[in-house]
């Protein structure tokens, strides 16, 4: 069998797993997913049906001149009609969610001493002593198919004679990626840290007291009456959460800015033992964090303010926690030797994908064109009602409703079915691999290094939509859906500033 031949094969198959993947679809996310689309349509449904149902009595323009010169002489009848119109605006507005818009944001790039070859990785590990010839070389396997490149960091406790983890250094490592983060961001924002009445902080596996946010108040001396939140063992979809949190306590306080800090914690999670679950996290997590403002008009044009960059038009939670496969397949516990570590188990694909299945059927009635809105719903009611072998699956092309994707870079496997499940370009996941390739697994800010890289290239214009996808422990997928309000320049330093003409770099595939 020549190359063309296997070529062939290899697209069958893909197509295959395509097809396959949607065979299982419930209609009860589209319903949601409509539910979500159609609580607001009603209100502009509302003037042409009454217009209609006019018609339907007989009246005529003279009838309809005849009742306006009766609505002039009798005047209780104006004002009733009036104040029926006044309750209906009234009402349609306080339905209306208050638009959220993201300022700006920013990525933290650590020191060029903290970067960690996939040479120095496996050194590193060797070094310790703890590990056995069998893990060496599991990790060095991992390691050159994960997509990782040779510049991702690690905190300093990995480079280490004897690497013992501390509070002590957790807290460093936590507050040298937060601090820096948050200070770029008011650099770029001129927003004073008093400023901001929202403060969430989340990190999944490093939870001290007093909290993470407590350090970010303590550090830029923010307001007494400041509401802060912190997030932990939420995993890698913490972010999104953070934002939707962000969203909704803006409704309440749409007169203050929002912060939303996500990062993760390596030094008192690195896993020490020889079970092969647990040392996947060790070959692909690496050190990362961002933070990000969010305002409402009222606060984004109070006084002197860059203009927004995105307004959140949508974000879409799935929790699959319900069902014991999703629960444990990303499980914090000990090995047979009692060393902690965070177990991936051999369903995480299988849940994820489950979980990513959910979430975009619900959201894709919400940003699909009606093209392809019809054709899926049409497509999925004649499966069910015919037989699912009958027909085959429609599936949609949401690259029709979204110009950037940003998929959690958990891994080159993850990417791999994602692109091949959505029928995605190179080009589409180029960000999300080339911040796997640069930084690595950064847990709950994967998603703002792959919008940087996006950013940095030139490419986000005025009415561009992104699309952002995490997933976490729970197990949990959840989107964000972002529309460019300008068009986005590279400008100033950043986390891809030194870089970035060096990327794209080539990706190598494994079978």
């Amino acid at each position: 069998m020549d190359q063309h031949d296997l070529n062939l094969h290899k697209e069958e198959r893909e197509k295959k797993k395509q097809i396959s993947w949607l065979t299982s679809v419930k209609l009860k996310y589209v319903k949601l997913g409509y539910w979500d689309a159609s609580r607001h349509f009603v209100w502009f449904v509302a003037l042409p049906v009454l217009f209609v149902a006019i018609a339907s009595l007989g009246l005529g323009r003279h009838d309809l001149h005849r009742l306006c010169e009766a609505l002039h002489y009798h005047l209780a009848n104006l004002l009733a009609c009036t104040a029926a119109m006044v309750f209906a605006a009234t009402l349609y507005a306080f339905s209306r969610p208050t638009p959220v818009y993201l300022i700006d944001f920013a990525c933290y790039k650590p020191p060029d001493e903290l970067k960690c070859s996939r040479d120095r990785f496996i050194q590193a590990s060797r070094s310790t002593g703890r590990f056995t010839q069998e893990s060496i070389d599991f990790q060095r396997k991992i390691v050159d198919r994960s997509g990782l490149g040779d510049e991702t960091y690690l905190p300093p406790v990995v480079f280490m004679a004897e690497p013992r983890g501390s509070m002590a250094l957790a807290r460093e490592e936590t507050e040298m990626v937060m601090f820096s983060a948050v200070e770029e961001l008011l650099d770029k924002t001129q927003i004073k840290a008093k400023e901001v009445g929202i403060l969430i902080v989340n990190c999944s596996l490093f939870v001290p007291t007093p909290s993470l946010s407590a350090a970010i108040v303590r550090r830029f001396g923010m307001r007494g009456n400041i509401q802060s939140y912190n997030l932990g063992g939420m995993g890698c979809s913490a972010g999104v959460i953070a934002v939707a949190l962000a969203r909704d306590l803006l409704q309440v306080h749409p007169e203050t800015l929002a912060m939303v800090v996500s990062t993760e914690s390596c030094t008192l999670n690195w896993y020490h033992g020889n079970d092969r679950a647990k040392l996947l996290p060790n070959c692909i997590f690496r050190m990362g964090g961002a933070a990000l403002l969010l305002a409402t008009a009222a606060s984004a044009t109070s006084s002197r303010r860059i203009k927004p960059k995105y307004e959140l038009v949508h974000a879409v939670r799935t929790h699959k926690g319900a069902s014991d496969e999703s629960y444990q397949c990303v499980f914090q516990d000990e090995d047979s030797s009692g060393t902690i570590g965070v177990n991936l188990s051999k369903d995480l694909m299988a849940q994820a994908g489950d979980a990513l299945k959910t979430n975009i059927t619900t959201l894709g009635p919400l940003i699909l064109p009606v093209s392809e809105q019809l054709c899926f719903f049409a497509t999925l009611v004649a499966r069910k009602l015919l037989g699912n072998r009958k027909i085959k699956p429609y599936i949609p092309d949401f690259k029709l409703a979204v110009e950037h994707f940003c998929i959690h870079a958990g891994g080159r496997a993850v990417l791999d079915a994602i692109q091949h499940n959505l029928g995605l370009s190179a080009r589409h996941l180029e960000p999300s691999r080339m911040t796997l390739h640069r930084f690595g697994n950064t847990s709950s800010s994967s998603l703002w290094y792959e919008l940087g890289y996006a950013e940095a290239k030139g490419r986000v214009r005025r009415g561009h939509r992104v699309w952002q996808i995490a997933f976490g422990s729970g197990f949990k997928c959840n989107s964000a859906v972002w529309v460019a309000l300008r068009d986005v320049e590279p400008r100033g330093p950043g986390a891809w500033s030194d870089c970035i003409d060096r990327y794209p770099v080539p990706v190598v595939a494994f079978d």
